[in-house]
């Protein structure tokens, strides 16, 4: 029987090690093989490494040879994507820590913990989904509205500005996209009436560049839409056209409130020179009453110019949303044939297949998770649906495969009623219009679907046992990672989704894993903290590599 050490970093702020680099633009354009310099690894959000030691003969011997410990007392789980640079491995806690380690020597190089500058108010517990990386700076977004920019080396404050109102409800949770000069964000909020954005950042002086923002003023075509009937793809939506124009003149400022986040990183296309993000709810998400019109551009694709954040497309993949079915999925970029497409994963249990330079529709996928009584309005009483608030695709970021052609994406089966109620806006609180009550007896579960990009057709799919909060990973040994809520890491056969290899992490896997290698050795690295939601808590990033053969 073989036993491997698990070397636990507890040290204190160490010498900084010469491996540690300036990122430079190039670099982020391009990123090595050999480290993970953006949130999907590369700017297109494949989250697909071409390493290949860790392959499906030789999975078996996957082992723990590190467990870093987060070393904060606020533990509310872990969603972040490390970040490996120069031999740096950069990780973020749900209440904005940034810690620091050094790969080879395995002791902590620094940690910045930032102290909030002004109340925090956000939904569903804290979260914080990693850093960005440029030049010799760290990037934070915090939950109390504000953009950090850290010394790579040391952890030193460089800048620190405010984005937003954070008491007026706005946070921001998504790890930043360093492009060239600039640092882009989106803002989280959707639950309390904010009039979301994208925004770009000067990342040596924090100073603002361009703003876009997710819900289009008067002045800009307003957010009234084209009154659609129906979704671009077909669904018939319960919706009064008639009664939602004749309201529309006392609802003319609702914009101003409309929701709209961003919750996950963009991806680019250096080529196009555009970059792709998701837009979350309307606010209230369950009344319509109130906010007549599709609601642009909420539940949407959007493409905008990297250079000026100026609008290039968008597809509303469902106007005048009632069941806060939202697109937080990372949108991915890939190839169907010789054309450039965007693949983005859903709440409602569907991947979307649209062109990358017009957003013309390309296809849908068949259903992911099962569907029930799908677009049914809420009532005061409350109606099934199913995917429910929490699923089918939620941020938790799918991979794609260029070897196989097949998007994975990790994906939860969670009914709930849907209830409305009306509602006026506070400032700071929930601003929701109804409620979504779980349904007793019909516990979560999990859903690892691979799905053809060229037919949208599903090629297999993993029915797991324990809700699922996991990004997955795909590698050119022909594998994908994934991890689960009850503490399971595993890797599937990327072709038929056989499990090949399991280790019990003893909390839940709810964040993203990643690969990388350093001096000739590919490691496989995932956080394991639950979370806010969970009972199975931890602290920790677990760090795997190929063991002897037996």
């Amino acid at each position: 029987m073989r036993s491997y050490a698990l070397l636990t970093a507890f040290t204190t702020i160490a010498q900084v090690v010469s491996a540690q680099r300036t990122i430079a633009p190039a670099d982020l354009l391009a990123p090595p093989n050999t480290e993970w310099l953006n949130h999907g690894r590369t700017y297109d959000n494949q989250r697909y490494s071409p390493l290949t030691q860790v392959t499906r003969e030789t999975v078996s011997r996957l082992a723990p040879v590190a467990v870093y410990q987060m070393n904060v007392q606020r533990a509310d789980g872990l969603e972040a994507t490390p970040i490996v640079a120069g031999g740096v491995m950069y990780m973020t806690t749900s209440h904005n820590s940034v810690l620091a380690f050094d790969l080879r020597t395995n002791k902590r190089l620094w940690q910045y913990d930032h102290e909030k500058a002004q109340r925090e108010v956000f939904c569903c517990g804290a979260v914080n989904r990693g850093v960005a990386v440029g030049g010799d700076k760290v990037f934070m977004a915090t939950l109390d509205a504000r953009l950090v920019a850290l010394d790579s080396k040391t952890g030193a404050v460089k800048w620190n500005i405010i984005t937003h109102p954070a008491d007026s409800g706005y946070s921001n949770t998504s790890a930043p996209l360093v492009i060239g000069n600039k640092v882009i964000i989106g803002a989280a909020g959707g639950e309390y009436g904010i009039r979301g954005s994208v925004t770009a950042y000067d990342t040596e002086t924090g100073k603002q560049i361009w703003r876009f923002y997710t819900i289009p003023s008067p002045a800009e075509g307003g957010w009234w839409g084209k009154w659609a009937p129906s979704t671009p793809w077909g669904d018939k939506l319960p919706r009064d056209i008639a009664k939602e124009h004749a309201d529309s003149a006392k609802n003319a400022n609702t914009w101003r409130i409309g929701g709209s986040p961003v919750w996950v990183t963009p991806a680019y296309d250096a080529e196009l020179g555009l970059i792709y993000f998701g837009t979350g709810n309307p606010s209230p998400s369950n009344d319509g009453a109130k906010r007549p019109g599709d609601n642009l551009y909420n539940n949407s694709t959007v493409a905008i110019e990297a250079e000026t954040g100026k609008l290039r497309w968008y597809v509303q993949h469902i106007p005048h949303d009632l069941w806060d079915y939202d697109i937080p999925n990372p949108p991915i970029l890939a190839r169907d044939g010789g054309r450039k497409v965007v693949l983005h994963a859903g709440k409602d249990g569907w991947m979307y297949v649209m062109d990358a330079t017009t957003g013309a529709l390309v296809r849908r996928s068949d259903a992911f998770v099962p569907q029930e009584n799908m677009f049914v309005a809420p009532d005061d009483k409350g109606v099934l649906m199913r995917p429910g608030i929490f699923g089918g695709a939620n941020w938790p970021p799918s991979s794609y495969s260029p070897q196989t052609g097949l998007m994975y994406v990790p994906a939860r089966d969670r009914p709930n009623m849907a209830t409305r109620s009306e509602s006026e806006l506070e400032v700071g609180k929930m601003f929701t219009g109804g409620s979504f009550p779980a349904i007793r007896g019909r516990a979560p579960t999990g859903v690892l679907a691979a799905i053809d990009v060229a037919t949208g057709k599903i090629k297999w799919k993993s029915d797991r046992p324990a809700w699922v909060w996991s990004g997955t990973l795909a590698t050119a040994g022909g594998l994908v990672f994934m991890g689960e809520s009850d503490g399971w890491f595993r890797a599937y056969d990327a072709a038929d989704g056989r499990v090949l290899w399991s280790f019990f992490c003893g909390a839940g896997v709810d964040s993203s894993p990643i690969t990388y290698e350093l001096d000739g050795k590919q490691y496989i690295a995932v956080p394991a903290g639950g979370i806010r939601y969970a009972q199975l808590k931890g602290n920790s990033v677990f760090v795997f590599a190929l063991g002897e053969a037996r």
